[in-house]
């Protein structure tokens, strides 16, 4: 294996981009296209997300499998140069995604996040996972609504059994990407 120059390494690095990368690019259409209007890279949400959708709480990422370590415990061994950097480097996206998470749910938004790999072969399992979790939350803004009209005051229970989350089974059997296509 040839060794490149540090002005190649360079210009390979520059090229890399944090917005608008081919992934999230796709997603982006295939939800305009299904007529959903949304927020790309809303730096008024913690985070940065890829997508948001600000009236359902709604943050989507579209991680590549590089940057953001899938199955880093296998594949981290396959770094030969620079190991030390590209190890503290890919470590701290994976952490900082984590905290990102977190920080998110508590603010009360729900997040989805899709693997490069999993966007290419499958946009229309992502897409429909992103449907169903607009469709619930539609309906959790629908029963916090009529809780209002209605004077009722809700309890963090009863909105947690009116508003289902996307990774429970009943959820998952509506995603099961067959009965889209």
């Amino acid at each position: 294996m040839a060794t490149r120059t540090k002005e190649a390494v360079r210009k390979n690095m520059q090229a890399i981009r944090s917005k608008n990368t081919k992934i999230e690019v796709k997603v982006a259409k295939a939800l305009w296209a299904k007529g959903y209007r949304y927020r790309k890279n809303n730096r008024k949400v913690y985070g940065t997300p890829d997508v948001t959708f600000k009236k359902y709480k709604l943050a989507i990422f579209c991680d590549s499998v590089f940057w953001h370590g899938k199955n880093w415990d296998l594949l981290k061994h396959r770094i030969k140069t620079n190991r030390n950097f590209w190890l503290e480097k890919i470590e701290r996206n994976i952490a900082r995604d984590k905290k990102v998470n977190s920080i998110l749910q508590q603010k009360g938004w729900q997040v989805l996040r899709f693997w490069e790999d999993e966007i290419e072969k499958n946009i229309l399992s992502v897409i429909s996972r992103i449907e169903v979790a607009l469709l619930l939350q539609q309906h959790c803004n629908n029963e916090k609504k009529n809780a209002r009209m209605l004077r009722r005051k809700l309890d963090k229970a009863s909105v947690l059994n009116t508003c289902p989350r996307i990774g429970g089974d009943k959820v998952q059997i509506l995603l099961t990407p067959h009965l889209y296509e």
